[in-house]
């Protein structure tokens, strides 16, 4: 499928947590795509590395794990200062580990929240003086379905991803004034590696099918061109929103 090219995208600096592989690699290598420089964060030092060698110029990655806050912090910074300002944010890392209600302790729901939820806040707090300093800027929170449809048992990843719709208005509230906008992506069952390994199943895949309206496989790259549309001037009115990218399951 050819991919729609914004101008406005061309030589902006885009930061992407959770870059290395599944939606965020998609994310990556559509803003490159666009002519922008892409800033990489990941867990995974060899995915990160090799798709920033991939992408070749205007790529850069670093190592960085999202829950310890002030690496976080440090490696945005180093980000924007190989790269430049930073004015389109896409948080994007997460990790949906299954669990019962039996097997979380206090320090398991919190570890859960510090990888699917904290991170955001606290990676828009880091880019908000790149964003002043150019006018403004876009900020993209990646949520997901799960808490609306999936029967699994993850309580921990639902509540925390059920809450980044209300994060997400809040600082658009707060944001709008200084010229950012805050939107959220919420994705339905995307056919990732990671969920092709470790969740899909014959049963799970034909109940899909079954109750999405467009019955086909949902890819990463179907994400990544939200991310673009809702980074871009072409949706400069669009902010405190969250789209359902789940081929109509919801």
């Amino acid at each position: 499928m050819t991919q729609t090219i914004y101008g406005s995208l061309k030589g902006k600096t885009v930061l992407v947590t959770g870059g290395a592989s599944g939606i965020g690699e998609s994310v990556a290598e559509a803003f490159h795509a666009q002519g922008c420089r892409v800033g990489i964060l990941d867990y995974n030092a060899e995915a990160g590395q090799a798709l920033a060698q991939r992408l070749g110029e205007h790529a850069h990655f670093e190592h960085n794990d999202v829950r310890d806050i002030p690496a976080l912090q440090h490696a945005i910074g180093r980000v924007s200062a190989a790269l430049g300002p930073i004015t389109i944010l896409v948080n994007n890392a997460a990790r949906d580990d299954r669990h019962t209600i039996d097997e979380v302790t206090p320090d398991y729901w919190r570890e859960r929240f510090a990888t699917n939820l904290d991170h955001q806040f606290f990676a828009t707090q880091a880019v908000l003086a790149d964003m002043d300093k150019a006018g403004g800027g876009s900020v993209i929170n990646m949520g997901s379905t799960s808490y609306l449809v999936s029967e699994d048992s993850f309580a921990a990843y639902k509540t925390a991803k059920s809450a980044v719709v209300g994060l997400t208005r809040a600082l658009a509230r707060e944001l709008g004034p200084r010229h950012i906008r805050v939107n959220s992506i919420v994705p339905g069952w995307i056919m990732t590696k990671r969920q092709i390994d470790l969740w899909l199943t014959p049963e799970g895949e034909a109940e899909l099918l079954k109750r999405q309206c467009v019955k086909r496989h949902l890819m990463p790259e179907d994400v990544a061109r939200v991310a673009l549309f809702l980074a871009s001037d072409d949706a400069s009115a669009i902010t405190a929103q969250s789209y359902l990218v789940d081929g109509g399951w919801v």
